[in-house]
């Protein structure tokens, strides 16, 4: 069976992460949620790597930390009880490689409790400043709730302001599928 070109946002953010992430690199996942990503992140980045991974939810810190137990990998991810937006507090004189947002609410969550256009680009900007040379950030942007489209159209319009002497930024868009696909956008520090 050949490779899958057309795979879905989370699926491409997966395998751009694999690809780009090398043992001993840092990580952000800015919206830990569920704890998929930083799972993953804490596999990738080795014994010698760090994730750092932020939520505005106990719960899914909790439930993030139990998984990351389980697989004996929570020596290399630092969990915070924060916004995104204050991602300059915590970390300041590392490089980081990855960065990756999933936007929107907690799926086994409170639906109220969703990710908010200003903290989002907050976050993004002071994401972009940790990131090193060919860093990349991923925002995952999920539009089906209220608020979410209006989310993605003011994070699309920071990003398509980025200067591209700096950064190099790719949106990728199912445009045939129904129930508001998320829309994965990568952005490469150059």
């Amino acid at each position: 069976m050949g490779y899958r070109y057309f795979i879905n946002a989370v699926e491409l953010a997966k395998k751009i992460m694999k690809d780009t992430i090398l043992p001993g690199d840092i990580t952000i996942d800015c919206t830990v949620g569920k704890g998929n990503d930083t799972l993953l992140l804490a596999k990738l980045v080795g014994p010698l790597g760090k994730v750092y991974g932020f939520d505005i939810q106990l719960n899914a810190l909790d439930y993030t930390q139990e998984k990351l137990k389980e697989e004996n990998l929570i020596d290399r991810v630092k969990l915070i009880y924060d916004g995104h937006e204050n991602v300059l507090n915590y970390i300041e004189d590392e490089k980081v490689k990855l960065v990756i947002f999933n936007l929107g609410y907690l799926p086994t969550g409170d639906h109220n409790v969703v990710t908010k256009p200003e903290t989002t680009i907050k976050g993004i900007k002071g994401s972009l400043k940790l990131l090193c040379k060919n860093g990349i950030l991923l925002i995952a942007s999920y539009i089906g709730h209220n608020g979410g489209l209006e989310e993605k159209e003011r994070v699309e319009e920071f990003l398509n302001n980025l200067d591209q002497k700096t950064y190099s930024v790719l949106k990728f868009q199912f445009v045939n599928q129904i129930n508001n696909p998320p829309i994965l956008y990568g952005v490469e520090k150059l």
